[in-house]
């Protein structure tokens, strides 16, 4: 339980205000800044995403821009262009549109009377993303910025495409911004336009995901916002934050190798939220890190938080696999650079025996069932309480190429360990997954990362290139960075397969891998112990500030997550259902509900029957003035040729309709 901070200064909010852009749009903006902050003006704090500040993420901007703002900062959260509360049309993730609003947004903060013009930025996910794509834009007034579970890939590593392979969690984010994007502005809040505004975006609504299967290869759509095809962009300070348990951590270390810039890391046990409010714990007091951050840069106050070692992470223990873990064991973790100057590589080959320190001999076929991967029924963790954590490997280990070692002295790695293999397949197209386990002296496997990779994609994810069959590769397969200690009496298993369904859509047809084991070797980052980890200081408690109230008007009821096996055809369905109820918030009157599912299935021998489907009810309304309801539908599935993509969104104002549009897309497969 977060306690509730003192502030230094009192404090006033304004609840909404509009910030020109030149083209005449005005985006939505609520802000909270010291109450003499128009005479004694202050740096200013940016958060920018396009979740709804009305409702979307209410309570989460309450918790924390107070806090900032009681210690001497405006902090804004601003609506980006067609979200939430702001004029405009929001038409796809990261736009040069959205970025070149955010510069523009910037400047009218710099110059405001009650700001210095010096300003940061900050965010989670989206929020991240743009805090790294508009630092590379350099606009005068950005010093620094914290960015947090984020990429600087947004081919390679992101919801979009992992290894090449397509995510499947490509078709379920594309769903949930289908519905956001259509979404009603409040109309006590913007005014007379209010239908105007929403008219516009019923106009314009389409399924993203259209799009984010057109691009398949890692073309120019998906360059743009990728910071790494050039760091040096960026040159304001960057504090990047990430957790094992989401998905977006390997950027953290790639930044912290790849920039230039002033920079520090930190990466911790959590899923996808704010430090301070994740699971699983233990959670930090991560706003009072935020602000020793804004201190140096925005104040010039020596916080002594650039004399501290680059990075700090979580080394995790092995903790029994949980979909809804609620802490991990381990320890922090300091490396005063990256790469380390002290990394070792321990080379581990794969033979029949399992790993060791003798080459292999001989080759080992492998040909998953297309449901392997029902032990991890999602790609990331979420980090707030739900089921989505990797269960009990050991249903997925027995369906696959197993490669065991036995640990008789306790080790750690820090890093991205990597399999090097000579691989052939029977088809052109095929894909390999290689997880890394934990096996406990019980047997339970607990998943510690994993790496997919397209083979197709071998040498390059912008010109694939299809397999000759028979013929053998040299490739490299990247697991996820991880950190983690194995204690002896354990067994470290790798374990290898052709399909891992539902994280990743499956290859065109099965196929066949055969593996040399003469040549083929993991290699681990191995990490000694050392007396710098003793010397961190130890991280505050978790705070926050308070919270408005908000009535419960249809509770809530806990997620459903499900795994059901149809024995007659061999089918397996992910199910997830979700009742996030109805609520009233207190001090606008304003209120919103949701209730959605989403399944995803395929048979054990045909990748063709792949399929993935949502459906959502989304509300919003006003006693006794307004009431809307979106009611969205989309599912994606294949054949050998395509990907075909089905959709439909209906909106209704007071019980009638005012929008129904529907779509039926085939996308041919290149190479995927």
């Amino acid at each position: 339980m977060n306690t509730q901070p003192t502030f230094d200064r009192p404090i006033r909010e304004v609840l909404h205000d509009w910030i020109p852009l030149s083209d005449g749009t005005r985006l939505a903006v609520r802000y909270w800044l010291p109450e003499d902050a128009h005479d004694n003006p202050v740096p200013a704090l940016l958060e920018y995403i396009p979740y709804c500040k009305r409702d979307g993420t209410t309570a989460r901007d309450e918790a924390m821009h107070p806090y900032f703002a009681g210690h001497g900062y405006a902090s804004l959260r601003v609506d980006i262009r067609g979200s939430g509360e702001s004029e405009g049309a929001l038409l796809d993730e990261y736009l040069q549109q959205e970025l070149d609003d955010c510069v523009e947004v910037i400047a009218w903060i710099a110059k405001q009377q009650w700001c210095t013009g010096s300003v940061g930025m900050f965010g989670k996910s989206w929020g991240g993303f743009n805090a790294l794509q508009v630092a590379a834009l350099r606009p005068p007034e950005l010093k620094c910025i914290i960015t947090v579970d984020s990429t600087d890939d947004r081919y390679a590593d992101d919801v979009h495409y992992m290894g090449g392979g397509m995510n499947v969690s490509n078709a379920t984010w594309a769903f949930s911004m289908f519905q956001s994007a259509a979404r009603p502005p409040d109309p006590d809040a913007v005014g007379e336009n209010w239908r105007e505004i929403w008219q516009d975006r019923l106009e314009v609504a389409r399924p993203w995901l259209i799009d984010w299967v057109s691009h398949q290869r890692r073309d120019a759509y998906w360059k743009h916002g990728s910071v790494c095809e050039d760091f040096s962009a960026i040159e304001c300070a960057v504090f990047a934050v990430g957790g094992w348990s989401d998905s977006y951590t390997n950027s953290v270390l790639r930044l912290m190798q790849g920039l230039n810039a002033p920079r520090r890391a930190l990466i911790g046990p959590w899923g996808h939220q704010y430090p301070h409010q994740s699971l699983p714990g233990p959670d930090i007091g991560y706003l009072q890190e935020a602000l020793r951050w804004w201190d140096y840069w925005l104040k010039e106050q020596d916080t002594g938080i650039m004399d501290e070692p680059m990075i700090r992470a979580w080394m995790q223990d092995y903790a029994p696999p949980s979909a809804v873990p609620t802490h991990r064991p381990g320890r922090w973790i300091a490396e005063l650079g990256w790469p380390a100057d002290d990394a070792q590589l321990r080379h581990l080959n794969l033979g029949s025996s399992g790993l060791s320190m003798t080459p292999g001999a001989g080759t080992i076929d492998i040909c998953s069932p297309q449901t392997l991967g029902e032990s991890s029924v999602s790609w990331i963790g979420g980090g707030g309480g739900l089921p989505d954590e990797p269960t009990d490997q050991r249903i997925d280990d027995a369906r696959s190429a197993c490669f065991d070692m036995p640990v008789d002295e306790p080790f750690e790695f820090f890093g991205t360990p990597e399999l090097e293999i000579d691989v052939a397949s029977d088809k052109p197209c095929a894909l390999i997954c290689a997880r890394l386990c934990d096996v406990a002296p019980d047997g339970t496997s607990s998943r510690v990362t994993y790496g997919i990779l397209n083979l197709t994609h071998r040498d390059s994810h912008e010109h694939p290139e299809p397999l000759e069959p028979g013929k053998t590769y040299r490739v490299r397969v990247k697991l996820n960075d991880a950190a983690h200690s194995f204690a002896a009496g354990h067994t470290l298993r790798l374990a290898l397969s052709t399909s891992y369904w539902p994280v990743v859509w499956p290859s065109p047809e099965p196929a066949t891998l055969t593996i040399d084991l003469a040549n083929s070797v993991l290699r681990l980052p191995v990490r000694e112990r050392r007396a710098i980890d003793d010397t961190l200081p130890p991280f505050p408690p978790a705070v926050s500030a308070p919270v408005q109230p908000k009535t419960i008007l249809r509770a809530p009821v806990p997620q459903v997550v499900e795994v059901v096996r149809d024995v007659r055809t061999g089918t397996v369905t992910t199910r997830q259902v979700s009742d996030n109820g109805r609520h009233r918030i207190d001090h606008t009157g304003w209120e919103f509900g949701s209730r959605s599912q989403r399944e995803r299935s395929v048979s054990e021998s045909d990748p063709t029957t792949a399929e993935c489907r949502s459906v959502a009810l989304n509300e919003w309304g006003r006693k006794g003035q307004h009431e809307f309801r979106i009611e969205t539908q989309q599912a994606m599935r294949c054949d050998e040729n395509d990907f075909i993509i089905e959709a439909s969104i209906r909106a209704y104002e007071d019980g009638k309709p005012v929008l129904a549009k529907s779509w039926l897309e085939r996308i041919p497969r290149v190479l995927v």
